[in-house]
């Protein structure tokens, strides 16, 4: 059914494969009506019951239908079939922000442009009590203009998933992206973690490697947990002090994301994008639930992205990282 030409529901038809997980592929297809191009993830649903991630399929569906916002991927529909479920999505062109990083450092202008976008869409997210929770350069799609888009939403939780402390408890994510409260398996705050991830992409963007990157992964860690960085001599002191701000061990003296956007280096040329668009939320297609708490984290989500779940991974954060950042520059996985 997804072979090249095969058309789904007489309405598109596929044209490309771009890739596959342990559960899911993703084509590329044209909308026969409209003559648009999206992207098709196709879930197995055998596979998703199996590993018992129906709940995170649902989630992802959920978090993706409330979230409409031009920095972030759409999803179109959600078609349903005895064996498979399909997301129809939006299709960004330009591919990954992270293989622009692999060629080196970016201008200034460049990279300001992208943290602008990036920091809007994240705002969007948590306004609406969503926390993405692996965000990272191979998750930030460019359209055909160059337009930034937060995509993979396989690890979001919803404000829903807090415990009555008012905290997230999960430890997931991608380790070199992520904060030191997470590492360190503590009770987390979703938005300031984020804010955390979008640092170090920031620093990523301006310098091309990562702030913290260490090939003895104990060390990474330590680095991770005590934001010990160094700017290289090229960043404005503008950025020097905004990053400070963000890479800042403790969550609580950590600077806000409103607080980012009122600093002068982040407002610089910026259009604030109010898009705002209510959608009917309704992430049943059809599973049958196998998996009694509908809030339950995940324990398992390697095979849906490339971030992971790090319970049991990092103790005091001197354990050993498993399948850790594997170069000095950017990793592709972890």
């Amino acid at each position: 059914m997804e072979k090249k030409g095969a058309v789904l529901m007489e309405k598109y038809e596929v044209d490309k494969f771009l890739g596959q997980g342990a559960f899911a592929k993703v084509f590329r297809a044209r909308n026969l009506e409209t003559k648009k191009r999206v992207a098709i993830k196709v879930i197995s649903r055998e596979k998703v019951v199996k590993d018992g991630l129906v709940n995170q399929i649902k989630r992802e569906i959920t978090v993706m239908r409330m979230l409409k916002h031009p920095n972030i991927v759409q999803l179109y529909e959600v078609i349903p079939s005895r064996n498979k479920i399909y997301l129809v999505m939006e299709y960004a062109k330009g591919g990954e922000l992270f293989r622009k990083i692999l060629k080196g450092k970016l201008e200034e202008e460049v990279a300001r442009n992208y943290f602008q976008q990036l920091i809007t869409a994240v705002d969007f997210c948590h306004r609406r009590g969503v926390y993405h929770r692996d965000l990272k350069p191979e998750n930030l799609l460019l359209d055909e203009n160059g337009v930034l888009k937060v995509s993979d939403f396989g690890l979001s939780a919803l404000a829903e998933s807090k415990r009555q402390d008012g905290l997230l408890h999960t430890s997931c994510g991608t380790p070199c992206y992520t904060a030191p409260e997470v590492l360190c398996r503590k009770a987390y705050d979703g938005v300031k973690a984020d804010i955390w991830s979008c640092g170090v992409i920031l620093f990523a963007l301006l310098a091309g490697e990562l702030p913290f990157y260490d090939p003895n992964q104990t060390l990474m860690c330590r680095k991770i947990c005590a934001a010990e960085y160094i700017c290289p001599s090229w960043f404005p002191d503008e950025v020097k002090s905004l990053l400070s701000g963000i890479l800042n061990p403790d969550p609580d003296k950590r600077i806000l994301i409103s607080e980012v956007m009122e600093t002068c280096w982040s407002r610089d040329g910026l259009n604030y994008i109010t898009t705002i668009t209510e959608v009917e939320l309704d992430a049943d297609v059809g599973f049958d639930d196998r998996v009694n708490s509908e809030n339950k984290e995940l324990v398992d989500i390697t095979s849906l992205s490339s971030g992971l779940d790090l319970s049991g991974l990092f103790k005091h954060c001197l354990v050993r990282i498993v399948s850790a950042c594997s170069s000095s520059k950017l990793p592709t996985t972890v």
